[in-house]
């Protein structure tokens, strides 16, 4: 790490930069890593399990394989695809031990798939009860269609729509190379679109 890093307040660091940080002994470097992705990895672990109350705990799992093997990441890598692989990996094992299905949330449907779309979410207004029915209802319908899905389309469809990673960091995270991304997403999203489209007519 260069002095110049070493002087600057954590915030301002790179992710790859705080690890760094961390390897070195600087204080309140791994806290910050940890504080900028434990929501995000809730939410996501919550999205593929289907429980928010396991997705806390298996975020402090896949934290502590982090610690345990963070000397030897590399950091010309993304660490945020190697945060999102351990999560990914912690929630298979926990679904493989579950008898039951997961509950995949999905939130907004959109009229497109663009490439440089953002991430699906909500709208964060408020609404009458009969928008608020839809949105139940619609959401309700989503997760019975996604599940109909094959799990390895439902992964890519997830990280894509849900936490808008790059073709590049699904290849990773996946561990399966461009071109399958590519094309579980166009049959993810063509599968999901015909069996949704019946009931939004």
């Amino acid at each position: 790490m260069s002095d110049q890093t070493e002087k600057r307040p954590l915030p301002s660091l790179t992710d790859e930069e705080l690890v760094e940080a961390h390897l070195e002994g600087r204080r309140g470097a791994f806290p910050e890593l940890y504080e900028r992705y434990r929501d995000r990895l809730i939410h996501f672990i919550a999205r593929k399990t289907g429980d928010p109350d396991r997705a806390q705990d298996l975020v402090q799992e896949a934290f502590i394989r982090v610690t345990r093997h963070l000397h030897r990441f590399d950091t010309d890598k993304k660490f945020s695809t190697w945060v999102y692989t351990i999560a990914s990996n912690l929630s298979k094992n926990e679904l493989r031990n579950r008898s039951r299905s997961p509950l995949v949330l999905f939130q907004k449907l959109t009229g497109g798939w663009d490439d440089d779309h953002r991430p699906i979410q909500f709208e964060d207004n408020r609404m009458s009860p009969d928008d608020l029915y839809r949105k139940r209802f619609l959401r309700r319908l989503v997760e019975d269609t996604v599940r109909t899905l094959p799990e390895h389309h439902q992964l890519v469809f997830r990280l894509r729509e849900l936490e808008g990673k790059s073709y590049e960091e699904i290849a990773e995270i996946t561990g399966v190379n461009l071109g399958t991304v590519k094309s579980r997403l166009h049959r993810a999203r063509n599968s999901f679109a015909q069996r949704i489209e019946p009931y939004l007519n």
